[in-house]
């Protein structure tokens, strides 16, 4: 593989300064050696001077700016001969070939994806990637466009996540796409950083920008969920209920409040369970016998 090699250029305006020099002597003298020669001798001077032009000319050349945040890779004759990262104005071999990246932090956000969850539910997924050139000579020379590479390797990075987890799980040990918004962000950063490493590209922030289920089964499922959220609401009603009914009879025995045979323990517990397990509020009913009549 090419990596990246830092290359030092000169500075482009003392050449550009040294080359205008170069130029102005040569025309002066130029203008002082044809005054005094004969007229058979001027166009050997003539040309002279245009060849000593031409080579300023293509040393002129060599001249070129990098702007802060951008490398310049320069090859010769396709031979990779180093990158120059100095911002400013300057200077390289007139033959170098010179190629500037980018290494600015850039961001896109993919299409919304159709794809199937990891139940076969189809939802609609899209994400947002951060990313920058951190090797010059790996984005230029191991694929053939960067940026199109960075699109869809990220695209596909994406549907491969989306089939690994659930769209939504009501189990706390089951991690889902909407629930666990930090772990599939950082799963996804991971398999991007995977996919765009050999392309000298840093992954700095992968996260879902959008995610919905299919609209042909979006109004089941939002009923399934509904159903779900039900059961689950229900589920801890329930248990809160058991712990109060057995805490209760457990506290009336310990206390000696009063003793309870198991017909009145089981219509105590059935009257506790109706009355935290109902949807509505009970309407209380006073006993004005003995505990037996």
């Amino acid at each position: 593989m090419i990596q990246e090699k830092e290359r030092s250029a000169p500075s482009g305006i003392l050449m550009f300064c040294l080359l205008l020099t170069a130029m102005a002597i040569t025309i002066g003298l130029f203008v002082n050696s044809v005054r005094g020669v004969p007229p058979s001798e001027v166009g050997l001077h003539i040309v002279a001077m245009l060849c000593a032009l031409a080579v300023e000319v293509v040393l002129m050349v060599g001249l070129f700016s990098v702007q802060p945040n951008q490398g310049v890779v320069l090859q010769l004759f396709g031979r990779y001969t180093g990158t120059v990262r100095n911002s400013g104005l300057r200077w390289a071999n007139p033959f170098y070939s010179k190629k500037p990246v980018s290494l600015r932090v850039r961001n896109f956000e993919t299409g919304h994806l159709k794809v199937n969850d990891l139940d076969g539910n189809p939802i609609e997924i899209a994400a947002v990637v951060v990313w920058k050139v951190v090797d010059t000579a790996e984005a230029v020379f191991q694929v053939d466009n960067c940026e199109n590479y960075v699109h869809v390797q990220s695209e596909a990075a994406l549907r491969n996540l989306a089939t690994a987890y659930s769209y939504d799980s009501h189990e706390e040990a089951k991690m889902s796409l909407r629930a666990n918004t930090a772990e599939v962000a950082a799963h996804l950063k991971t398999e991007i950083q995977e996919r765009l490493s050999k392309a000298g590209v840093e992954v700095q922030e992968a996260r879902i920008s959008h995610l919905a289920y299919a609209p042909e089964i979006a109004a089941a499922m939002l009923q399934r969920q509904q159903a779900s959220a039900i059961i689950a609401a229900r589920q801890k009603i329930v248990d809160g209920a058991v712990g109060m009914v057995e805490m209760a009879l457990e506290r009336l025995a310990r206390n000696n409040v009063l003793e309870l045979d198991e017909e009145r323990k089981a219509a105590m517990v059935s009257n506790l369970l109706v009355v935290l397990c109902g949807e509505r509020g009970t309407q209380p009913v006073v006993n004005a016998g003995s505990i037996y009549h």
